[in-house]
């Protein structure tokens, strides 16, 4: 289907509700962390391994994604990935223990993953480079509405019912998403176009652009999920936060996220991936160190929060809208197949490392988050030269004839 027949806001909002969805599925694991760890015995400091077996699941999805996705309609791949994302996410709710639940965890991860890069490459397809700044920043607002409306109201709900509700509650969201995504997106095959996929062999993908690419993605998934799966343990227990608080701390990180997200699209359209993301990358080492590493006792936890999601929304969409001009348009698919296998797979090492790093006291505080803070700094460092040379190279490619 040609791009001018289709429309560029609606598929924008389908490809965002499948995004929340997605994410919401991730994301409310981790502030529920505190309640399913007692419920089911498991220690707080040992959560890393709860979102490192979703985010490892997805890395192995993504590998073998790379060898087919790109032969399909885009919408129909969606669809299926969210069918599985919905029983996975629905599975959860009946863990009896750390076995049952990561089990469910890898069923949910082994679907999302692939979700997440169809998404993206949808968008990719449909959205022009000059608007697609912008769009990837309303994309990625479904992070911001995860954290305003879904994380809050996941922890109510977990409150008024119990720790199972809010798995049940997101896995039936899913299959309506997936029902209206059917229903809602065209066909997606202007990809196929010209034999598409099939005469594209994965080693084409084995440029210095896409490399650089991909280590973009290792070192940003790296940084945040060092410190990310720990986030809600660490200021209940170590900050004293109370739990009945937490969705409030969500909420308003979440209105922050979502109002840079459109300012950061906006910024990266017009001064490009590399300063803004530069800038997003310095700012949350800044937030890390203070918040993580050296948390004064003066500074509300809600303040930090919201630091922490301002600086990740201005280095995030900067990064995946960089990263969205990298491939050619037969490679979008498999591209974002190989780029979410690695980014999960980073997810998956800092998290687990994470638990490895940290150990629990008996009053339920988290020792050595400051070589945690430290670990995600360093690994933080590594972004900026990264952006400037794969901004560069797409550049170059921009007023280079296009291959045969």
């Amino acid at each position: 289907m040609a791009r001018s027949t289709i429309s560029e806001g609606g598929v924008v909002l389908a490809v965002g509700a499948v995004q929340f969805v997605n994410i919401l599925d991730f994301m409310m694991v981790m502030p529920l962390g505190p309640d399913f760890a007692k419920s089911l015995a498991i220690p707080v400091s040992h959560l890393g391994y709860v979102g490192g077996s979703y985010t490892a699941a997805a890395s192995l999805s993504g590998i073998c994604g790379a060898f087919f996705l790109d032969r399909f309609d885009r919408r129909r791949a969606l669809v299926v990935s969210l069918v599985g994302l919905a029983i996975g996410t629905m599975l959860g709710g009946f863990a009896t223990g750390m076995p049952t639940l990561l089990l469910a965890r890898v069923v949910a991860g082994a679907f999302g993953g692939p979700a997440t890069s169809l998404s993206y490459s949808i968008i990719a397809d449909v959205i022009p480079p000059e608007r697609r700044g912008k769009a990837m920043g309303a994309v990625m607002g479904a992070f911001s509405v995860a954290s305003i409306l879904g994380v809050p109201v996941s922890l109510e709900l977990a409150t008024r019912g119990s720790w199972r509700t809010p798995f049940f509650v997101v896995g039936a969201a899913g299959a309506l998403v997936c029902a209206l995504s059917f229903v809602a997106l065209p066909p997606m095959r202007r990809h196929l176009e010209g034999g598409g996929k099939a005469d594209v062999p994965l080693s084409a993908l084995v440029r210095v652009d896409v490399l650089c690419s991909l280590s973009m993605t290792a070192v940003v998934m790296l940084a945040t999920f060092v410190v990310v799966p720990n986030i809600s343990a660490y200021v209940m227990g170590n900050l004293h936060y109370p739990r009945e608080r937490l969705g409030l701390l969500y909420f308003v990180g979440g209105l922050a996220s979502f109002a840079t997200m459109r300012i950061a699209g906006a910024l990266v359209d017009r001064f490009g991936s590399a300063i803004v993301g530069t800038a997003g990358s310095l700012g949350m080492a800044l937030v890390i160190f203070i918040g993580f590493a050296e948390f004064p006792p003066w500074l509300p936890p809600i303040g930090i929060f919201v630091s922490f999601m301002t600086a990740a929304s201005f280095r995030n969409v900067s990064f995946n809208t960089l990263t969205s001009k990298v491939p050619r348009p037969a490679e979008r698919a498999r591209f974002g197949s190989v780029q979410s296998s690695v980014q999960h797979l980073a997810g998956a090492v800092g998290a687990f490392v994470s638990s490895q790093i940290l150990s629990e006291t008996p009053t339920h505080e988290l020792l050595h988050m400051d070589r945690v803070s430290w670990t995600s700094i360093a690994i933080s460092m590594a972004l900026p030269p990264l952006l400037f040379v794969v901004e560069r190279g797409v550049r170059r490619a921009a007023a280079s004839p296009a291959p045969t």
